[in-house]
C-alpha cells in the first residue's frame, strides 16, 4: 500500500512538472488528506483520471490509507506537501 501511495504521488508530481498546473496537484492533495471527504466523493472528484475498475479500486484504497491516519499525521503530511510546493523544485507561485 505504501508503494501505491508513493507511485501516485510521484505521478502527480510529474503532472505538475509537465506544466499541466500545480493547482490541480495541490487541490488533490488537500482532498486526499481531508478526512471529511469520503471515498465515494473522492472518486467522484477524480473521475476524469479513473479509466478502469482497477483504477477506481486503487483510488479508494489510496484514500482509505489517509482515512486511517490520525489528524496529527494528516496535518504533518499537509505541511510536508506545502514545503514541497514552496521549494525550488515545484514553485507553485509561478504556475
Amino acid at each position: 500500500m505504501k508503494l501505491l501511495m508513493v507511485l501516485m504521488l510521484a505521478a502527480l508530481h510529474l503532472h505538475c512538472y509537465a506544466d499541466s498546473g500545480c493547482k490541480l496537484l495541490e487541490d488533490m492533495v488537500e482532498k486526499t488528506i481531508n478526512s471529511d471527504v469520503s471515498i465515494p466523493e473522492y472518486k467522484e472528484l477524480l473521475q476524469e483520471f479513473i479509466d478502469s475498475d482497477a483504477a477506481a479500486e486503487a483510488m479508494g484504497k489510496f484514500k482509505q490509507c489517509f482515512l486511517n491516519q490520525s489528524h496529527r499525521t494528516l496535518k504533518n503530511f499537509g505541511l510536508m506537501m506545502h514545503t514541497v510546493y514552496d521549494s525550488i523544485w515545484c514553485n507553485m507561485k509561478n504556475n
